[in-house]
């Protein structure tokens, strides 16, 4: 569950920099990427046959989609890290006859990096943008690939992946490999977000990877290894009128089980009926989670620097599957300022499944709390 409708517009001004308006033919880029802009773009409307590894590449005639790492990992020396590497596609307009330009395209592509060092209190983010041409970005399906420069994914061999981000200041470099198959959200991968037709997403995670690799923060290098975790969406749409923003939580369980939820929440501050998750257990058996299954309370809040306070622990109760879970950030402050403002960090997770202690870590992204924030 990723990039509400502002974010499109926010970007616009990104994309500018990099003269798509000029490869779109248009002059308001706000225009093509604002929620309604969907014209001549695919729309997730009904479920569809998954095929893997095919759909882990790029979906180009919907509007966007999105490749989102996010993991929990340990030096050799018992430090605790926290990683998310994100690359987003956008077309600004239709795919029509193809250019004999190689400069020309419709489509751009942002990478966000962050890296949260917990014993450091450090929080570290870069983010780039390219055009999707000249071999500067894309993603591929055979071999996979996706990229933005010398930042990319992809893959050795089926379910052996490869992550590489490098900025100044920080660095990663992890061979993951996936310990369970992909699952499919929503109703057999179809994830609606509100009532309207056609506004929801085509969306599945890998949810337990296994990472081994190396991690340089200020010149100091790490030998680091954890649990990581992939989400994949595609669609056209946008959130509602009515539709602020949204908690996600991405929690892996030390007993082999995984939580997805996310909570969308409307203007008034009421959840929205379409809040909804995935439950997989340790077999990769997965149930559908709805918005009545699964209780959220918010029990202390962090207050940002530059305004907007967010939440920043959980009580989260899933009656179905005898889960209790208390949800804490490593950190209070993992904050993105990149094109748009956001809350994406790692936490801890403990508490009870079936009335056994259980404990685990997890990823948390919140939009829609500060006044600048991208769902806004």
């Amino acid at each position: 569950m990723r990039v509400p409708k502002a974010l499109l517009s926010v970007l616009a001004a990104g994309f500018a920099a990099v003269s798509l308006a000029q490869d779109a033919g248009v002059s308001e880029l706000a225009d093509l990427l604002g929620a309604g802009a969907d014209a001549g773009f695919d729309k997730a409307v009904a479920a569809r046959a998954f095929s893997f590894p095919a759909d882990h590449g790029p979906h180009e005639s919907f509007r966007n989609e999105w490749w989102y790492f996010t993991g929990n990992l340990d030096a050799d020396d018992g430090r605790r890290f926290g990683f998310e590497l994100t690359f987003f596609r956008f077309a600004v307009a239709p795919a029509t006859a193809r250019s004999e330009s190689v400069w020309r395209t419709n489509q751009v592509y942002i990478a966000h990096f962050a890296v949260t060092d917990v014993a450091g209190k450090r929080f570290l983010v870069a983010e780039k943008f390219s055009r999707g041409a000249l071999e500067l970005a894309g993603a591929t399906a055979d071999p996979f690939r996706v990229w933005i420069d010398d930042w990319e994914i992809s893959a050795r061999r089926p379910g052996a992946w490869t992550l590489q981000a490098d900025d100044e200041g920080f660095a990663l470099d992890l061979e993951l490999d996936a310990l369970k198959p992909p699952v499919l959200n929503g109703a057999d991968g179809l994830s609606q977000k509100s009532a309207e037709p056609g506004n929801a997403s085509y969306y599945y995670s890998i949810t337990r990877w296994a990472a081994e690799g190396q991690l340089r923060i200020a010149g100091e290098n790490f030998s680091v290894t954890g649990l990581a975790w992939l989400d994949r969406e595609w669609s056209s749409s946008a959130l509602g009128d009515d539709q602020q923003g949204w908690d996600w939580f991405a929690l892996q369980l030390d007993d082999g089980t995984e939580l997805m939820f996310y909570n969308l929440r409307r203007t008034d501050g009421s959840q929205d009926p379409n809040s909804a998750g995935t439950w997989v257990t340790a077999d990769a058996s997965t149930a559908y989670l709805t918005r009545d299954d699964v209780d959220i309370a918010v029990t202390d809040t962090w207050q940002s620097p530059e305004g907007g306070e967010y939440p920043s622990r959980w009580r989260i109760r899933v009656p179905s599957r005898g889960v209790e879970l208390t949800v804490t950030p490593v950190l209070p402050d993992q904050e993105l300022f990149t094109t748009v403002r956001y809350w994406e960090g790692a936490v801890d997770v403990a508490g009870t499944r079936l009335g056994a202690p259980v404990g685990g870590r997890g990823y948390v992204e919140l939009t829609g709390y500060a006044s600048s924030d991208d769902s806004r």
